[in-house]
This record gives structure tokens, C-alpha cells and sequence, in this order.
């Protein structure tokens, strides 16, 4: 999916029930030394991404402060990635340790599923998340805490995510097994109008929009922080800086993770066929698997409320 959890697939045929033992040989099949170094990769990303979602559940159950309706997107965040952490990027890893997919085509479409689900749950969160911070800071609200609006989105980030993953399982289009022949995606080498019209409204959808609405909030949120910054020098100033900081980590974190795994992933799509080889997508695929890593990282550590609460 989408949402960094999977890389370039082989397609395979439907009608075809035989159980993925293996990609499709002799086609970028990675040599002994490729699969140890993609296994410790994804080790060190499974490991440091469920702990440090872990470590985020734990401040939540802890610090009574934290749990705000703001902060209960963050919570969804982690409680996204750190399933993807258990339930896809092990299964990966595993994989990987034996050079091949092991768990079949019905593991390979589960597999597929529940990765493009949680990523797509985390992203629209972040979009959500982008949405809340510029809201609360550019308009002023003296109602007492409200959980219905946050309650509300946490579940619409859900049955958002369940509308754009289901469909394959139901035959518009497929989920098949990436590109290192180690874990399963979206399939997106299929040359069908059908399997096309799916992945131009995945494009759209779940990527295009989030990325356009995060920039916008954004943007007028350091709009919003500088035209207080010129009234007031001292505190507005500092916050000015360090809200400047923390947005424009979270646009290159967001676009280090996520842009290079939709480029190439449309130019498997609509470009020459086997443009993209397997091998060459191992490394975006890596890069958005990563994302459960830095998520918390930006959203927890590096959030100055936080911070405070928790001392």
C-alpha cells in the first residue's frame, strides 16, 4: 500500500490457485548477501517502530494530561503503526530471513490488506492531525474539552481506510507479491483499465489530497505564527521557531517516506513495462516502512505540549 507499507509487485493471475511459494524466477531475485541486509533493515525498522509506538501508548496510559481530545489523533497514529510493526513488517522480515514469500496467496492478500489499511489510517490521521494544529492555534475557542469531534475523526480514518482497501479483495483489482518477492502490495504492474482506474483514485485519494491538505494547513499555520510573532517578540517569537522547525521536519520526513514510493509505484503503473526492476524497488519500499519509525519521533518527541505535560 500506500501508506509505506509495501513496494512494486509482481502481479499474478486471479484464476490461479496455487500458492505463492516463490516470485517469479529468475526476475530480480536478490542474492544471499541482498536478503541478509533488506532482513536487518526491516529488523531495525520493526523493532525501533513498535517500541517506539509502544513507549508512546505508554505515556498515554501514564500521564492523564496527555489524553486530550488533540491527542487522541495522535494515539491512533501509534496504535496504526504499531500494528503495521506486528502484523506486516514481521511477516516481511520472516520472509525475508528465507529469501521468499511464505504464507501463500491468501497470506499474501491478508497481508496486503491490513499494511494498506493501517498506512492509510496513519496518513489520513496525519492529515487530520495537520488540520486540528491549525485550527486550534489560528481560531480561539473557549468551550471546555469536546471527544466527539476527535472520536469521530478516529473512526473516519478507519472506514476511510476499509473503502479504499477492500475493493481488491473484491476483484477491482488485486494484491500481490512486491517486487523482492517478500512481502505483498497493491498491484500495480497489472495492464488493465480496471486495475488503473483503482490506482488513479488510490493516487488521488490517498495521497494527492492528504499531501495538498497538510501543505495548506500548513502553510497558513506559519502564516498564522508569524503575523502573532509581529505583535508579540519574546514568547510568540520562540514559538514561532519552534513550530517553523518542527513543520518543516515533518514535510521532509513526510516526503523522504512517502513521495519516492508513489513516483516509482506510478512509473511501474503507466510506464514502459519492467521499467521499475524488483531490486529497484526494495529501497522506497524501505524508505515508507520507515515511516513507523519517525512518526512518533515527530508527533511525540519532538511536540513541545508534550513535553511539558511530561515532566
Amino acid at each position: 500500500m500506500f501508506s509505506g507499507q509495501a513496494g512494486l509487485n509482481y502481479s499474478f493471475n486471479l484464476s490461479d490457485e496455487r500458492d505463492l511459494l516463490d516470485e517469479p524466477a529468475g526476475k530480480g531475485k536478490l542474492s544471499p548477501t541482498g536478503f541478509a541486509v533488506l532482513s536487518v533493515v526491516l529488523g531495525f525498522i520493526m523493532t525501533f517502530g513498535f517500541l517506539n509506538n509502544f513507549i508512546v501508548l505508554l505515556m498515554f496510559c501514564k500521564f492523564k494530561k496527555l489524553r486530550t481530545p488533540v491527542n487522541m489523533m495522535l494515539l491512533n497514529i501509534s496504535v496504526s503503526d504499531m500494528l503495521v510493526c506486528l502484523f506486516g513488517t514481521t511477516l516481511s522480515f520472516a520472509s525475508s530471513i528465507r529469501g521468499k514469500w511464505l504464507l501463500g496467496r491468501s497470506g499474501c492478500n491478508w497481508y496486503g490488506f491490513i499494511n494498506s489499511c493501517f498506512g492509510i489510517v496513519s496518513l489520513i490521521s496525519l492529515v487530520i492531525l495537520s488540520y486540528d494544529r491549525y485550527s486550534t492555534l489560528t481560531v480561539y475557542n473557549k468551550r471546555g474539552p469536546d471527544y466527539r469531534k476527535p472520536l469521530l475523526a478516529v473512526g473516519g480514518s478507519w472506514l476511510y481506510s476499509l473503502f479504499w482497501t477492500v475493493p481488491p479483495l473484491l476483484g477491482w483489482s488485486s494484491y500481490g507479491v512486491e517486487g523482492a518477492g517478500t512481502s505483498c502490495s497493491v498491484s500495480w504492474t497489472i495492464r488493465s483499465t480496471q486495475s488503473h482506474a483503482y490506482i488513479i483514485c488510490l493516487f488521488i485519494f490517498c495521497l494527492g489530497i492528504p499531501i495538498l491538505v497538510m501543505v495548506y494547513c500548513y502553510s497558513r499555520l506559519l502564516l498564522a505564527v508569524k503575523q502573532v510573532g509581529k505583535v508579540r517578540k519574546t514568547a510568540a517569537r520562540r514559538r514561532e521557531y519552534h513550530i517553523l522547525f518542527m513543520v518543516l521536519t515533518t514535510a521532509a520526513c513526510y516526503m523522504l517516506c512517502w513521495m519516492p514510493y508513489g513516483v516509482v509505484a506510478m512509473m511501474a503503473t503507466f510506464g514502459p513495462p519492467d521499467i521499475i526492476s524488483p531490486v529497484a524497488s526494495v529501497v522506497p519500499s524501505l524508505l515508507a516502512k520507515t515511516s513507523t519509525v519517525i512518526n512518533p519521533i515527530i508527533y511525540i518527541l519532538m511536540n513541545k505540549q508534550v513535553s511539558v505535560e511530561t515532566v
